[in-house]
C-alpha cells in the first residue's frame, strides 16, 4: 500500500499539472484560432456572432487579396530584417569577443554602458532620432545636389537604427557565450601566429553556432514585428515594412476582417518558420554560458 499511494499521488499531481497547462494553452491560443478561422471566410460570412465557427465554404480569396496588397511590403521587410539581423549579430559577436577575451582597462564599464541601451525605451528617443535622420537627409541633398532622396534611403536608416538598438542584447548573449570558451584556444591561436581578429574568425566564429541561433531568432523576430520605428521613420507607403502595411489594410470606412486576418497570418509566417526550424536550438543557445563548471 505504501508503494501504490506514492505512485497514485504522483500520477494525480502530473494529471493536474497537465490539465492546467492544457487549459492555459487553449486560453492563449483562442485569438489564434479566431484569426485562422476568420482568414478562411468570405466577407459576407464574417460576423461577430459566428466568429467561433468555421465557415462551411472555405475561401482562399482573402489570402489572395492579402498577398496582392502586402507583397511589395513583404519584400521591404526582408530587405530590412535580413541585413539588420546579420549586421547586429556580427557586431555583437565582435563586442562579445573583445569584452570576454581581451581584459583591457575599462572593459567592464564599457559593457555596462552598452547594456544600458537595453533599458532606453523607444518612445524617449523617437523625436531626436527622427530629427537626426532628417538632418542626414538634408546633408545628403546639399552634398549630392539632389532635390530629393530615394525612398529606399529610409529603409537603410531603419536598418541602422535596428542594428544600433540590437547591439546591447547581442553583445550580452555573445559575451556570456564566449566566457565559457577556454582561453587555451585563444592562446593556441596566438601560438600559431594568429592576431586578434584572425583568432576570432578562425577559432571563435566556428564555435558560435548556438549563440548565432539565439541572436538570429531574437533579432529577426523583433525587427520583423517592430512597428513604431517603421511607421515613424519610413513615411513613404511604397517602402513601408509589412507590419505598417498590415495596419493600413484596416482601411477607413469598411474593414475587411477576413483579408486583414489573412494578412496577419501571412505576416507571421516568416518568424514562425524560423522558430520551427531553429527553435530547438534556441533554449540551448540561450543557456550557453549561464552555467559554470
Amino acid at each position: 500500500m505504501s508503494i501504490i499511494n506514492p505512485r497514485l499521488k504522483k500520477i494525480l499531481s502530473y494529471t493536474i499539472i497537465y490539465l492546467i497547462l492544457i487549459i492555459a494553452a487553449c486560453f492563449f491560443l483562442m485569438p489564434v484560432y479566431v484569426l485562422i478561422v476568420t482568414a478562411f471566410k468570405t466577407f459576407k460570412d464574417v460576423d461577430i456572432k459566428t466568429m467561433w465557427y468555421p465557415s462551411s465554404n472555405i475561401s482562399l480569396v482573402p489570402f489572395n487579396d492579402a498577398i496582392m496588397k502586402l507583397a511589395p511590403n513583404l519584400l521591404n521587410s526582408l530587405i530590412l530584417a535580413i541585413p539588420a539581423t546579420i549586421f547586429s549579430a556580427f557586431l555583437g559577436s565582435i563586442n562579445g569577443y573583445l569584452l570576454s577575451k581581451w581584459k583591457f582597462k575599462g572593459a567592464n564599464l564599457i559593457f555596462v554602458v552598452i547594456l544600458f541601451g537595453m533599458f532606453i525605451p523607444y518612445q524617449s528617443i523617437l523625436i531626436p532620432l527622427v530629427q537626426v535622420i532628417n538632418k542626414v537627409i538634408e546633408f545628403y541633398k546639399i552634398v549630392s545636389g539632389a532635390s530629393r532622396v530615394p525612398g529606399i534611403f529610409r529603409i537603410f536608416a531603419l536598418i541602422f537604427v535596428h542594428v544600433i538598438y540590437g547591439l546591447p542584447i547581442t553583445t550580452l548573449i555573445f559575451r556570456n557565450y564566449y566566457t565559457e570558451v577556454p582561453n587555451e584556444l585563444i592562446e593556441s591561436g596566438f601560438i600559431d601566429g594568429c592576431g586578434m581578429f584572425k583568432t576570432y574568425f578562425r577559432i571563435l566564429l566556428p564555435l558560435s553556432a548556438p549563440g548565432l541561433v539565439v541572436v538570429i531568432i531574437w533579432q529577426f523576430t523583433n525587427i520583423w514585428n517592430e512597428f513604431l520605428f517603421a511607421v515613424t521613420i519610413v513615411t513613404n507607403t511604397k517602402y513601408q515594412p509589412i507590419t505598417v502595411a498590415l495596419q493600413n489594410l484596416a482601411g477607413s470606412q469598411i474593414v475587411e476582417w477576413n483579408v486583414q486576418m489573412a494578412g496577419a497570418v501571412l505576416t507571421a509566417l516568416p518568424t514562425l518558420f524560423i522558430y520551427i526550424f531553429l527553435g530547438r536550438y534556441f533554449i540551448r543557445g540561450l543557456l550557453a554560458g549561464s552555467v559554470k563548471g
